[in-house]
């Protein structure tokens, strides 16, 4: 038995070391304007935007900028479908999905407890009952494995402090056939007047998603400013 033990340990103690020695996906230079300075894929990771700026997720102009209702109308949702809103903040795109999928379940994702907090006084306020708010990490949106239809990441995914662990992470939490809506602002669009780090290219999100064994399978165009990039599972 003492063998099997020291065994054990002695496999975690090689994993934690294998760990250790491999290579950062990241790089760090000087902070742009709007980033912080980490590096991932050749693209500066933007700031992120605090509970400060709650006010900006409910501003009246929302509705024309970005059409949340065409985006949540073209992700071809089903009654019971099971999603998670990553990046939730008030839950602005939680409360639209959640009557589409009475039978189903938005689960509220933010890293932010003041966030997480705002969003529990809108479900009150609502009264919707199938939206669950979770409390995310910076590395781990906190999810069962296998568990959800649909990953959705509106204007956040470019803020994530750590891309690569984030995805891993929901990747693990879709289901055989789940997918995930990448939701960012149209980097190439002059017409799009976002700070150059909260936007991004569809080059630069088909690697990076690829990266993680997401496969693209179609880009819809018919938001205002944004690009609706859908990726399901590779294996």
């Amino acid at each position: 038995m003492l063998g099997f033990v020291m065994g054990a340990i002695a496999v975690c103690l090689m994993a934690q070391s294998a760990l250790a020695l491999s290579p950062s996906p990241y790089t760090y230079k000087k902070p742009s304007f709007d980033g912080i300075g980490k590096v991932y894929m050749g693209r500066e990771i933007a700031e992120v935007m605090g509970h400060q700026g709650a006010d900006w997720l409910e501003r009246d102009s929302r509705d024309l900028e970005e059409d949340p209702q065409l985006l949540v109308d073209s992700l071809g949702l089903k009654p019971t479908d099971v999603v998670a809103d990553i990046g939730a903040g008030t839950g602005h795109i939680s409360l639209l999905i959640a009557p589409v999928i009475p039978q189903g379940k938005v689960l509220a994702v933010d890293v932010q407890p003041e966030m997480i907090e705002m969003l529990g006084d809108r479900i009150a306020q609502t009264r919707q009952t199938n939206i669950e708010p979770i409390q995310g990490t910076e590395e781990d949106p906190n999810l069962p494995p296998n568990s959800i239809d649909l990953a959705i990441l509106v204007d956040a995914y470019h803020e994530f402090t750590y891309p690569r662990e984030m995805m891993l992470g929901i990747v693990q939490s879709l289901k055989p056939n789940g997918r995930v809506a990448l939701v960012e602002y149209r980097a190439k669009d002059p017409f799009v007047f976002i700070k150059p780090h909260h936007k991004m290219t569809q080059a630069q999100v088909r690697k990076e998603m690829a990266s993680v064994g997401l496969t693209w399978q179609e880009t819809n165009a018919t938001l205002p400013q944004q690009h609706l990039m859908i990726f399901t599972r590779s294996t």
